[in-house]
């Protein structure tokens, strides 16, 4: 069998990261597999790739993802494989398109449980089309799916869960980076692109009310880094808060970390947050979709943009070491039912039943 995985770019980001892991080891699994990319980036998941000998398509340099031409470059491509798995709302609906005709086997991802589309006026009319277009629709977290077929209002068995994992060794097993903090300094860690869905703001206001010991470290890029920024020194906390942009020793830093929060205002399957887990350190997390039923139970949940929530229970972990080790624990315990080798067995039961 021969697949194709269509991306947007292979910059910072969930879905990103899950075709660099997943991919090689469907080679390994024996099928033919390639990626197609709308934006060529030179990042580490696209040099992951192809040092793991993985063919990647690139159809500009840059420019839109949105780019009708990429319809025409995708037609011709996705003629050489059996099955086409798009990622990301345009390689979505190009490739609804870009199949007319052809009728290849289309899979797609969903990977968050709802997107700024869903409060469009008409969009579902578009949607539900695209959608119709799929023979197997995969969620990455059981609410994703059921906000899914909330709103294409579809009972169809094309959609499933297939709950999103990540490589548990390469995290509880990684070295701290050495020099990543002074020895006086308790280290808070959030690993996300600066992007609207995701929530910085209320990590960093939650910075003026903790000790000064602890420093936040902000692993990423995105849009609103700079919004992100202007925060921090607004609240005069440039010296205690620290942006790292993007950084390929991820384990180390989060292995050398004291505490992992996750701050957004949904999710999928957030992939940072179960690598946050698999660290074996406390981990919070906004209490909203697609973090409460993955963090609920292990790690710690705090209200919704509620800052003096959420230090307050870094307070409360950090009171006593029984407490800190325990929810530590327990995020380690978690995260192994999320190892990535289940995920890609049933994405592999997927395919062959097709």
């Amino acid at each position: 069998m021969k697949i194709l995985h269509v991306i947007t770019s292979l910059a910072t980001g969930g879905a990103e990261n899950l075709v660099a892991q997943i991919v090689p080891r469907f080679i390994k699994s024996g099928f033919d597999v390639e990626v197609a990319l709308f934006i060529d980036t030179d990042t580490s998941f696209k040099r992951q790739l192809t040092d793991a000998g993985v063919k990647v398509h690139c159809f500009s340099k840059g420019g839109s993802v949105y780019n009708p031409l990429h319809i025409i470059r995708l037609r011709r491509l996705l003629k050489q494989f059996d099955v086409i798995h798009t990622h990301n709302y345009a390689p979505q609906i190009f490739a609804a398109i870009a199949n007319i005709g052809i009728r290849k086997i289309l899979f797609t991802t969903e990977h968050n449980t709802s997107n700024r589309r869903r409060s469009w006026k008409g969009y579902a009319v578009i949607d539900r089309w695209m959608y119709s277009r799929y023979n197997r629709i995969i969620c990455i977290s059981k609410k994703a799916e059921e906000n899914l077929r909330a709103f294409i209002a579809s009972d169809s068995k094309r959609i499933v869960t297939i709950n999103n994992g990540i490589d548990t060794k390469k995290f509880s097993e990684a070295e701290a980076l050495p020099g990543f903090r002074p020895s006086t300094v308790k280290a808070i860690t959030m690993v996300a692109a600066f992007r609207w869905e995701k929530d910085q703001d209320t990590l960093i206001r939650a910075m003026s009310l903790l000790p000064k010991y602890f420093h936040l470290y902000l692993v990423g890029n995105g849009v609103r880094r700079k919004v992100c920024e202007a925060l921090a020194n607004e609240l005069h906390l440039e010296s205690r808060i620290h942006f790292l942009g993007l950084r390929n020793d991820v384990p180390h830093i989060l292995k050398a970390s004291d505490y992992i929060v996750m701050s957004s205002h949904f999710e999928g399957l957030s992939l940072s947050s179960l690598e946050g887990m698999a660290a074996g350190r406390p981990f919070l997390a906004s209490d909203v979709d697609g973090l409460r039923d993955v963090v609920k139970g292990a790690g710690v949940l705090f209200k919704h943009k509620n800052a003096k929530d959420l230090a307050d229970k870094i307070q409360w972990i950090d009171s006593t070491p029984e407490i800190y080790e325990s929810v530590a624990a327990n995020c380690s315990k978690h995260a192994a039912d999320y190892d990535i080798t289940i995920m890609v067995s049933n994405y592999i039961t997927a395919y062959k039943n097709e």
